[in-house]
């Protein structure tokens, strides 16, 4: 066991390299198992061809192959990219069945080959290697073919000396991280295969074939959701594979840092935002999450479609003014013009004249006659006494004026020549003025009235006569317009 310390050497400089079919997610493996060496290809007789000579019987596990049994190999590896691995194994064996070429030696099989015990010779290697793995290119996630080269160091009893190692391999992984290796190695003495002058093998080439478990780690995944740092969208927080790494919280299929609402499972078309009652607004963006609406109100119904949400408007079946908080404006009296806009609301009457009657030719002859039959004491403005007829002709005129609210009429006194001007004006005007207020009394609207006075000016028939002088002695009342159209 002189040769125990170079063994753990070995294992500690396996510790910054690699063998081993690992990947840039876990770059470090490290693997231990049994391993077996086998001195066949060193007995070579010279009338042999080379390979026969020298990698026939690879497999004769019985009779050649030493085998200790308990952990005898150790290696550590390292992924470099593309697929190719470096680093270094150790290995120690004790070799109690040695093959040589000895036809005439007692036990030797039908091809001079012996099997002799050359004293349990201790066995110890070192060895690196460049490993190339398969399993990308066959893109298969258990099985892992693989070649390898390298070189190497082995002591062999009281002898060491150098190898070249060309070797294959292969693994099945149980997980992303376990597998079984199995590999082999034909180990080249670069000595030549040697035997002292007792015939103790020197530095013989040989076989050594490994079977053994391999771990792969290092790979850092720092939110702990299995999916490496370096492959992670999201390292710093829990994900999913599909997402590469990022996390969906309310699993709607959408990224946490794409959805608008990730706490709530929502819609694609959306952005992540549920859309409760189905009208293409998203909740958080609908005044009316839980009824269907209309993106101009913001998801908010309009059942009446006069522009105003349903929850803004007064009247919301019926379709009215935003002014009026979507009611229609009233209309009493059906004429078609609003009652704010109608200056008779309980009278029908037509837009052009705002909503009131215009003022009819027979209604202006009725007040005529009306008028003409209103009397007065002689030479005063006083209604004449005992006459029954001038109050029916007031109230007469009243209830024609009545039906005309925003009509506003000039009440006009005349007088016949009979005295002087001034006398005849002033009489005129007064006697205008009786009736105006005569008819105040009885209701009709100051605002709708004037009154003048003509004096002896604009006679209807002649003053020459009684009769013309009776005829020019008048009341009229005249439409002058509206009383809404300013003073008149």
């Amino acid at each position: 066991m002189k040769h125990l310390n170079k063994l753990l050497v070995a294992v500690l400089m396996a510790m910054g390299l690699s063998s081993h079919a690992q990947d840039s997610n876990n770059p470090w493996a490290i693997s231990f198992g049994v391993n077996a060496v086998d001195t066949r290809t060193s007995a070579s007789p010279d009338h042999v061809d080379f390979f026969p000579a020298h990698f026939s019987q690879p497999f004769d596990a019985k009779d050649n192959w030493n085998i200790l049994p308990s952990l005898s190999y150790i290696g550590v590896s390292r992924y470099v990219g593309s697929g190719f691995s470096v680093g270094l194994q150790g290995s120690v064996n004790k070799i109690d069945k040695y093959v040589t070429f000895n036809p005439s030696a007692a036990g030797s099989d039908g091809r001079g080959m012996v099997v002799t015990n050359p004293g349990d010779l201790m066995y110890y290697g070192i060895d690196a290697t460049i490993k190339y793995s398969f399993q990308e290119l066959i893109k298969s996630k258990v099985i892992d073919p693989s070649l390898s080269v390298g070189g190497g160091y082995t002591f062999f009893g009281d002898s060491s000396y150098g190898t070249v190692n060309p070797g294959a391999g292969i693994t099945f992984w149980f997980t992303d991280a376990i597998g079984l290796e199995l590999a082999t190695r034909y180990k080249w003495s670069v000595s030549g295969d040697r035997e002292d002058a007792a015939g103790v093998p020197d530095a013989p080439s040989h076989f050594q074939h490994t079977a053994g478990l391999v771990f792969k780690f290092g790979g850092k995944d720092t939110d702990g959701d299995g999916i490496y740092d370096k492959d992670d969208a999201c390292p710093d927080v829990a994900g999913l594979k599909q997402f590469n790494g990022c996390p969906d919280t309310d699993g709607d299929g959408i990224v946490d840092a794409s959805d608008a609402c990730p706490d709530v499972f929502g819609l694609a078309a959306l952005n992540g935002c549920p859309d409760t009652d189905g009208d293409g607004i998203a909740d958080k963006d609908d005044a009316c999450p839980d009824v269907a609406g209309l993106a101009a109100l913001k998801g908010c119904p309009d059942t009446d479609g006069d522009g105003i949400a349903d929850k803004d408007d007064k009247c919301p079946t019926v379709a009215g003014p935003k002014e009026n908080g979507g009611c229609p404006f009233l209309d009493a009296d059906k004429d078609g013009v609003a009652d704010k806009d109608d200056d008779c609301p309980t009278v029908y009457g037509p837009a052009s004249n705002r909503g009131c009657p215009e003022v009819t030719s027979e209604a202006l002859e009725d007040l005529k006659v009306q008028a003409r039959a209103i009397y007065f004491n002689s030479g005063k403005a006083t209604f004449k006494s005992g006459d029954k007829e001038t109050p029916a002709r007031l109230d007469a005129i009243k209830e024609i004026l009545k039906n005309y609210p925003n009509a506003k009429f000039s009440i006009e006194g005349h007088t016949d020549s009979d005295g002087s001007d001034k006398l005849n004006q002033k009489l005129s005007e007064d006697r205008a003025a009786a009736v105006m207020n005569a008819l105040i009394e009885r209701g009709v609207n100051v605002d709708n009235l004037v009154s003048k006075g003509f004096g002896e000016s604009q006679p209807v028939a002649s003053n020459k006569t009684a009769a013309g002088k009776a005829q020019n002695r008048r009341t009229e009342i005249r439409h002058i317009g509206s009383k809404y159209q300013g003073k008149i």
